[in-house]
């Protein structure tokens, strides 16, 4: 395991392509401060393209998974373990400044057991009992290379099939639905209230994982008749939005609201957004 905060997840970034392409079981965390550059350690979500598209060199993915909450941090953190072994691939934890600093409860459950594969490739030393293993990412011949790739993208297809993790709060009847992840969710559940309480039917859309990208989902939800549009919520300028108008896939508008530089909205500016949307909408 190794963490940091965005610059030092930069520095990393030639190692993390390295060990995708060994196929080496590892667990990232990432508590996103602003940037560019420096930035500041306020809070901030402007790292989802490096984590989710791959920030190194090559085609490769970790899995990212988006806590909300201290809790939800200690559950995903502990089952990245067995993902990252199941996997032989990196796992991300995608936090932020104000969830890496907030203090709340949390208990440390048991996590139901995975079967784990047998480690049959690490270097562990053998005494000549039997062959060695070689950890390696390098390929001479390109016919392998490509090979390797196609190898890892069936992995990354089977996360998506067996590990994909989201959440929806009130979207069945919803006629707006806001889109977002971490603690910006957590702020747009309590605008999601708000507007119900104002009768304007609001739901929310939450991806924990934020790689694999519950697409499938969201362009069904798209398809629904009820729904006018979506709002994705981000702290950024507006990263996660293109994966979100990827899924909707033109079916609906997808509009966008982000905070940058380590500043966090509250719930008054969400529904505040929503409201001149659905206004201009009619």
């Amino acid at each position: 395991m190794t963490s940091s905060s965005s610059p030092g997840i930069s520095l990393k970034q030639e190692g993390i392509s390295y060990i995708t392409g060994a196929e080496l079981p590892c667990v990232i965390v990432n508590i996103v401060r602003g940037g560019p550059g420096l930035g500041g350690i306020q809070p901030a979500q402007s790292d989802y393209f490096q984590s989710v598209k791959g920030g190194g060199h090559g085609d490769y993915h970790m899995m990212v998974l988006a806590p909300n909450s201290v809790q939800e941090a200690v559950n995903l953190t502990i089952e990245a373990f067995d993902l990252a072994d199941y996997y032989r691939n990196p796992v991300m934890v995608l936090g932020d400044g104000m969830l890496g600093q907030m203090m709340e409860p949390a208990e440390f459950k048991p996590v139901p057991p995975r079967q784990l594969p047998a480690k049959d490739w690490a270097a562990t030393g053998n005494q000549g009992s039997r062959p060695s293993n070689l950890i390696s990412s390098f390929f001479m011949k390109p016919e392998d290379c490509e090979k390797h790739n196609h190898r890892l993208f069936a992995k990354y297809a089977a996360m998506a099939e067996n590990d994909l993790r989201f959440e929806e709060y009130l979207t069945d009847d919803a006629e707006i639905i806001f889109v977002a992840y971490g603690l910006t969710s957590r702020i747009t559940k309590s605008a999601v209230g708000q507007l119900r309480a104002q009768g304007i039917k609001a739901g929310l859309f939450r991806p924990i994982t934020l790689f694999p990208y519950p697409s499938a989902r969201l362009n069904a939800l798209a398809l629904s008749d009820n729904v006018k549009c979506f709002l994705t919520v981000e702290l950024s300028m507006g990263q996660m939005v293109e994966d979100v108008r990827l899924a909707v896939n033109g079916v609906k508008p997808v509009h966008f609201y982000g905070r940058t530089g380590g500043m966090v909205m509250d719930s008054e500016e969400i529904v505040a957004q929503a409201k001149k949307i659905l206004g201009g909408d009619k």
